[in-house]
Order: C-alpha cells, then sequence, then structure tokens
C-alpha cells in the first residue's frame, strides 16, 4: 500500500472534520492506496462514543462518507459531493479497541454518479458496518477553483499501516 499524500495539509483555512491531522476535536483520518480499494486505518477515541464502550453510529457514517471522498479525490482526480448514503450497521465496534480499518471502493458509474462502497472492520477484522455512498463529482475545473482541488498523489514507498 501507499499513503494518499493529503494535499490541503497546512492550507490556510483548512478545518476538515475528517481528514485534517492537526483538529483536535475532529478524527484525523489517513488514506492508503491498495489497488481499487483506498484504505484509513483509524484510531477510535472515548469522545466519539455513543454508548459506553460503543463507536457511536453518527461517527460511523462520517468515517464512511469520508473515506468515499477520497476515492473520489484518488480514483477520480476530483472532488465534489455525497448526494445520498445508505449505512447497514451489523455489530457494535468498541472505542477500546485498537484500530478500525476501512475499505472503500467504487461500485458503478453513471456519468458524473459514483457509487462507493465502504466496509468497516473493528479491531479483531470484523465487518461491523456497511454504507454505501451516492458521489456527485463536479468537474475538474471547477473542483480546481471553487474547492481547491490538486492533485492527490500517493507516497513513493510502500508501507503496511495494518502492521
Amino acid at each position: 500500500m501507499k499513503r494518499i499524500t493529503n494535499p490541503w495539509r497546512g492550507m490556510e483555512g483548512y478545518r476538515c472534520y475528517g481528514c485534517d491531522p492537526h483538529s483536535e476535536q475532529g478524527l484525523r483520518m489517513e488514506f492508503y492506496e491498495d489497488g481499487e480499494e483506498i484504505v484509513s486505518v483509524w484510531h477510535p477515541r472515548p469522545e466519539f462514543q455513543g454508548w459506553v464502550d460503543t463507536l457511536h453510529g453518527g461517527v460511523q457514517a462520517t468515517l464512511a462518507d469520508e473515506i468515499s471522498s477520497w476515492v473520489v479525490f484518488r480514483k477520480f482526480r476530483t472532488s465534489g459531493v455525497t448526494s445520498r448514503m445508505e449505512v447497514r450497521y451489523h455489530k457494535p465496534i468498541r472505542t477500546s479497541d485498537e484500530r478500525v480499518v476501512l475499505r472503500a471502493a467504487v461500485r458503478q458509474q453513471r456519468r458524473n454518479l459514483v457509487e462507493i462502497g465502504v466496509r468497516i472492520f473493528d479491531g479483531a477484522g470484523t465487518l461491523c458496518t456497511e454504507a454505501t455512498c451516492l458521489y456527485f463529482l463536479f468537474p475538474k475545473e471547477r473542483a480546481r477553483t471553487e474547492f481547491h482541488f490538486c492533485d492527490c498523489g500517493v507516497a513513493d514507498e510502500e508501507t503496511d499501516p495494518l502492521e
């Protein structure tokens, strides 16, 4: 896997709840490219619980939404917005888990609409949550001028965030 470079890191005004690495309250997600999939290894914190030691469902939905946007950034080299999202919760995820692994990939594309499938696994590797995000893609020029989109490259070296 190769780490995806965050093109907005250090940009004035950048405060994304999902991926700003310096956000004290945010999720601080990082992303990797693994073939057709985008992967994130996320470390839950107690402040994200809904019930005692249980990751809040809204936080899980936000994780799924954020990784979907990074699928768009990396695979389509543009940005866009979530048009629709469906989440299925199968098993609880514990906030005491060392890590949560998310995997997302394009399922299908129809013109400027992309369906992205997301799977969220707990620390033991059990599939706990699935989501489908329908993403509306912006034309590349609009993404660049209105949303500061720039290249979303990857690091040269291979790494395994799952180790």
